[in-house]
């Protein structure tokens, strides 16, 4: 697929200042690049999701203060 836009000259020069750095070989792998972010940006964002709604959904647990010190030690991965 080939895409073309205009775009904006302060933008363009951007563009080719990333190239320039040494960032990007072409315009090309620099767009490649930026959709490739917005993709996993998305991908994420939609997990973040799930993980919400599972915990929403999930049975609820009394948060006390021996709670927070089990999750505490399980995710440092010390033994009582």
């Amino acid at each position: 697929m080939n895409v073309s836009f205009p775009i904006p000259q302060e933008l363009e020069s951007y563009v080719q200042g990333q190239i320039q750095s040494g960032s990007y070989d072409t315009v090309a792998d620099y767009f490649l690049a930026l959709l490739n972010q917005d993709r996993k940006r998305r991908e994420a964002q939609e997990k973040l999701a799930s993980l919400l709604q599972e915990g929403l959904d999930s049975e609820a647990e009394l948060a006390t203060s021996a709670y927070w010190q089990d999750l505490r030690l399980s995710v440092l991965g010390e033994k009582h």
